[in-house]
């Protein structure tokens, strides 16, 4: 079970049309994107598509293979990628990317996959098979089905997801705080936790750790199976599925003060049992939480470096942002954006595309 809020007011956009041949062309106009940023390679007819460099472009061919083998034939095209999305912060840079050519493709062959679901799963799929990242589903999901005004529950187990309205009261929003801070460790602990929680429940005899309880996490006898490490990781889950739902309540009921209590210890529980926060972060996440008009702030994305997000009063924005600047003059100086709940992926005419943030 996961909580998103939705789409943020950054955007990653495929511009391109048919080009009447047997061959795809991309450019990406990202400076963080490896080279080469330009790159050809022939629609898959007969022989797969298979990954390669440029690492960008593999989360492109991954979609355009699963597109063109279950929904329609992909034509011919030529496409700039352009993107606003800051690359390793914990924003989904990827998930954008790979909706955003699943959303391109629907447009060009006039096929349009009714079954949002399907979508998000095909592009979580194109991510594990061609760029190699175990990645779960949040990202895609909250790429495709996001709705203006609302956060997004998600049932991992059932793959249902359910629009949880932010409400009308615009006393408070979401401030994003990109630490500037990349660690390598990123990917590559990803795929540790992913194991780890793995072998808590295969130890557990569990399918899902929305069948663990904190009771049964404690009994002597999964004591005596679980490493310490694996206890705090499934400490963690099953901790977090609880907040989760908690969180979810706390919103309808427009009990932002809670919300807010919930998403410190999600910092906290990140921090210490999940161990996948960093120095950076947990500064920024301190320095927030003790500053008035903070209602909570936590850590966001594979950690590691990237993006905390804080609940603050709009009256204390500024301010905010000053005081965090002032106390991180150690490490990489933050960005801040603020934050509102937009529409997921969608297609937009030339004509509609000034009114659209890049």
């Amino acid at each position: 079970m996961t909580f998103h809020f939705q789409c943020l007011p950054v955007v990653t956009v495929l511009l391109g049309s048919r080009n009447n041949s047997n061959q795809i062309h991309l450019h990406s106009d990202s400076a963080r994107a490896d080279k080469p940023t330009d790159i050809s390679f022939d629609i898959p007819k007969v022989q797969k598509l298979t990954p390669g460099a440029p690492k960008w472009a593999n989360y492109v061919k991954g979609v355009v293979s699963i597109f063109n083998d279950r929904v329609a034939p992909v034509p011919g095209f030529n496409a700039v990628i352009l993107s606003s999305v800051p690359m390793g912060s914990g924003l989904s840079s990827s998930a954008a990317l790979e909706v955003a050519t699943y959303t391109f493709l629907e447009s060009i062959t006039d096929e349009k996959t009714l079954k949002l679901t399907d979508k998000a799963l095909a592009c979580q799929e194109a991510e594990h098979s061609f760029a190699g990242v175990p990645c779960g589903i949040m990202d895609q999901y909250v790429s495709v089905m996001g709705e203006e005004g609302s956060a997004l529950l998600i049932d991992c187990k059932t793959h249902e997801a359910r629009h949880i309205p932010l409400g009308d009261d615009h006393q408070y929003v979401f401030l994003i705080i990109n630490s500037n801070v990349h660690h390598e460790l990123s990917s590559s602990e990803y795929a540790v936790r992913r194991a780890q929680c793995k072998s808590v429940l295969d130890k557990l005899h569990r399918v899902s750790f929305r069948d663990v309880s904190l009771k049964s996490l404690e009994d002597k006898h999964a004591q005596k199976l679980l490493s310490d490490e694996e206890y705090k990781r499934g400490h963690h889950v099953v901790t977090e599925i609880d907040r989760t739902y908690k969180g979810a309540n706390a919103l309808k009921e427009g009990d932002f003060e809670t919300f807010g209590k919930l998403m410190n210890e999600s910092h906290d529980s990140l921090r210490d049992d999940y161990e996948v926060s960093c120095k950076e972060l947990d500064d920024i996440a301190h320095c927030a939480q003790s500053l008035p008009g903070v209602l909570g702030c936590r850590m966001t994305g594979g950690g590691f470096g990237g993006c905390a997000i804080a609940l603050v009063h709009t009256d204390h924005v500024n301010d905010i942002i000053a005081k965090v600047k002032a106390h991180c003059v150690s490490n990489p100086t933050p960005t801040f954006f603020v934050s509102d709940a937009y529409q997921g992926a969608t297609h937009v005419s030339l004509e509609d595309w000034p009114q659209y943030h890049y």
